[in-house]
């Protein structure tokens, strides 16, 4: 016997209709400025300063990456900010998994108050002041490793991850394994850990991201160039190149000498987009790899959490 078919009516199909045209422009609205700044990073600068890049690029030209790839400060940043990120990470999931494992335990002692310590520093922090204080008597300022023990731990990807564990490691399986004589880290190793790998692999993508664009935290504990992420170089070379432009005097200058500078000034400007795609790009190189551990990771969260 046929399956009825489902009879659709004139408002369904309206309903269709518009939503489709929401998507779709909610979709341009995210690609676009992606978008954009690849083509105005490739393009002339000049018709770049002028808004005469719009659909596509005008004037083909790698000017601006050259000029990016010319400083020895990026490949600086770029190894600094990798380490960082891989060694920032790891970090983070090693205090991020393991205490999630534990919170999620019913038998915990003193479980509700633990809970209520985590819940507390979410909520309310020292302020920046203080906070440099306590760092700088650890002696923690101007280390390379002080960029990975600070803001290591997050409340929040904490409880996501325990909710995580909650909804997805039956307690029968702890029961099972204290029965047969598993330790705990031998329960949590092979019994809890091959379960919640969605999970790991978003907090993986959250840390890793986090890690790879922060730079506030070098802003204010780091001022060693040689310990300087991407994310200040890549700052540092723009303020500079604004600084320069803004005190460079053209009364005395002759007309090649002007046009020189304005040619400075363009290329400025377009080094600003190539400077995006320098940073963005190797996320966006990742991101497909664990996109579906991702999604599982977020759904099951959601529908279960």
């Amino acid at each position: 016997m046929k399956p009825s078919t489902i009879r659709r009516t004139g408002a369904d199909k309206v309903f269709d209709t518009v939503n489709v045209i929401i998507m779709a422009l909610l979709l341009l609205v995210t690609i676009y400025p992606l978008y954009f700044v690849l083509i105005a990073s490739i393009s002339d600068p000049f018709e770049v300063v002028q808004g005469n890049v719009f659909l596509y690029p005008k004037g083909f030209s790698l000017d601006a990456y050259k000029n990016v790839f010319d400083e020895p400060r990026i490949w600086i940043g770029y190894r600094n900010t990798i380490f960082y990120t891989i060694t920032g990470t790891l970090f983070s999931l090693f205090l991020t998994i393991p205490s999630a494992y534990a919170l999620s335990k019913k038998s915990l002692p003193g479980r509700s108050l633990l809970n209520i310590y985590f819940l507390i520093p979410m909520y309310f922090s020292g302020g920046l002041i203080p906070t440099y204080l306590v760092i700088k008597s650890m002696q923690l300022v101007n280390r390379w490793y002080s960029l990975i023990f600070i803001g290591a731990s997050s409340v929040y990807n904490m409880i996501v991850t325990r909710v995580y564990f909650q909804s997805n490691v039956p307690e029968e399986l702890y029961e099972s394994a204290r029965i047969d004589g598993a330790s705990e880290i031998k329960t949590f190793v092979s019994i809890a850990m091959p379960l919640v790998m969605p999970i790991v692999a978003v907090m993986t993508l959250f840390f890793a991201v986090a890690r790879w664009n922060d730079y506030f935290n070098a802003l204010v504990y780091v001022t060693k160039n040689d310990y300087l992420p991407l994310q200040m170089v890549l700052r540092s070379i723009l303020l500079h190149s604004a600084t320069a432009l803004e005190n460079l005097d053209t009364s005395s200058m002759d007309a090649n000498a002007v046009k020189q500078a304005a040619r400075l000034s363009y290329m400025a400007e377009a080094m600003k987009y190539a400077l995006i795609i320098v940073a963005s790009l190797p996320l966006l190189v990742a991101y497909p790899f664990v996109q579906k551990h991702f999604v599982k990771g977020m759904l099951i969260g959601a529908i279960k959490g």
